[in-house]
């Protein structure tokens, strides 16, 4: 299998960098700690520009001094060949452990994982860990699928105060979404939920409308998506895309937004979500000397990787409180994302679900991840890390009440 991979990637990273001027020596170095010599280095798609990248780069400096160890960052590192360069340079200055932080690195990560098996090589938003035989190769992710139903639930209560926003006694709600990946579709469809179960018990119901970008960060088409998701009558909007674009956008037109990543500083702002890092860097740090990284691991809430904040300005009055004894249900276990009573599939309620979990090029659904807990529960068990994988394979793209506006990335 090392020896096909290696022939794979290279023929890839040969037709990437032919022509592309990322294939020359990285100069994109973010920081750089000056009294250590690097031990641990980060790859990042973006700089601290984009909302994703920067929570990366936050928790990763404050891992960093909380072990007093050294660091490299480098940013702006494409989903290419760009990739296995710059872990290349991080190696020769002294790297032993190293983290990208987007999907498309993956097979770079992994290429030059079984060029270094005396390296640590781990990755965010990855797939493929459990499956390759790369010793030195590991995933990790969080459980933001509850982050994100605590603040769709924050967003459901600011609903209730909007009264005349309504028609027919339905909110429709936004979201503006990168890509059509499992992550994308598996973090809309939770906050949607957490929309919906704030709004249980009410007169009121509501559905939402999605559009992609295409792209993780592009502030103006994420800008122009908000604004389209406004003039159809979105009354509230929320996003998986990594600039203040869509923020921007709500904050123009006084709109509520939810946003990802952290303060948008916006006073349309209700609340927001993230993974915060510095669990998983302190534990990749500890683990690298001995080779006990997770191979694949999925921070949660209660180990602080998933956190929220939901007293924006924008907030409905005593929205923390409800949030927290919501979050306390999520934690009991009396309380599931995705839950299948709770939403439905074209009117039918699911009682099993073939996913493709383990991350092949042939993407297979293979694998019934719809399971009953002890209190009678059907639930869809999402990033299940010690069964399946950490990242999410929630991939079915519209529940009902959800319609998709265009999946061809705004042509």
């Amino acid at each position: 299998m090392k020896k096909l991979l290696t022939l794979v990637l290279s023929l890839l990273m040969a037709v990437t960098c032919f022509g592309l001027t990322a294939c020359n020596k990285n100069k994109n170095e973010s920081e750089k700690t000056e009294d250590k010599d690097p031990v641990v280095g980060l790859i990042c798609l973006h700089g601290e520009s984009s909302t994703y990248d920067k929570n990366f780069i936050d928790a990763f400096k404050t891992a960093c001094a909380n072990k007093n160890v050294g660091y490299k960052i480098v940013v702006d590192i494409a989903e290419s060949q760009a990739c296995f360069d710059a872990a290349e340079e991080l190696i020769e200055e002294g790297c032993k452990v190293l983290f990208a932080d987007s999907f498309g690195h993956e097979q770079f990560m992994m290429a030059a994982a079984e060029e270094h098996p005396e390296v640590e090589f781990c990755h965010a938003t990855g797939t493929q860990a459990k499956q390759s035989d790369l010793a030195n190769y590991h995933n990790a992710f969080a459980s933001i699928y509850e982050g994100r139903y605590l603040a769709g639930y924050a967003a459901g209560l600011k609903l209730l105060t909007m009264p005349e926003k309504a028609v027919n006694n339905n909110f429709k709600v936004g979201y503006v979404g990168a890509f059509t990946y499992a992550e994308v579709i598996s973090g809309y469809t939770s906050w949607f939920l957490g929309v919906q179960a704030a709004l249980e018990g009410s007169e009121y119901t509501a559905t939402m409308e999605v559009t992609f970008t295409g792209s993780w960060y592009d502030e103006a088409g994420e800008k122009t998506a908000a604004e389209t998701l406004i003039s159809r009558g979105c009354v509230l909007v929320s996003q998986h895309a990594d600039s203040m674009g869509a923020p921007t956008a709500c904050d123009n037109a006084n709109v509520p937004n939810v946003a990802y990543n952290g303060s948008t500083g916006k006073n349309t702002m209700v609340a927001y979500s993230r993974i915060n890092w510095v669990p998983y860097f302190e534990h990749m740090i500890d683990k690298y000397v001995n080779h006990t990284i997770a191979d694949d691991y999925c921070g949660t809430l209660e180990n602080g990787a998933v956190e929220y904040f939901v007293e924006g300005p924008n907030a409905a009055p005593g929205t923390k409180a409800a949030v927290d004894a919501i979050k306390a249900e999520l934690l009991a276990g009396t309380r599931r994302v995705f839950d299948c009573s709770k939403f439905t599939v074209e009117g039918v309620h699911l009682d099993s679900y073939l996913a493709d979990v383990d991350g092949d090029a042939d993407m297979v659904h293979e694998i019934n991840v719809i399971k009953t807990d002890a209190n009678g529960v059907v639930y869809f068990d999402e990033s299940n890390a010690d069964e399946f994988r950490s990242a999410p394979y929630f991939d079915i793209s519209a529940i009902d009440g959800i319609t998709l506006l265009n999946t061809n990335f705004g042509e």
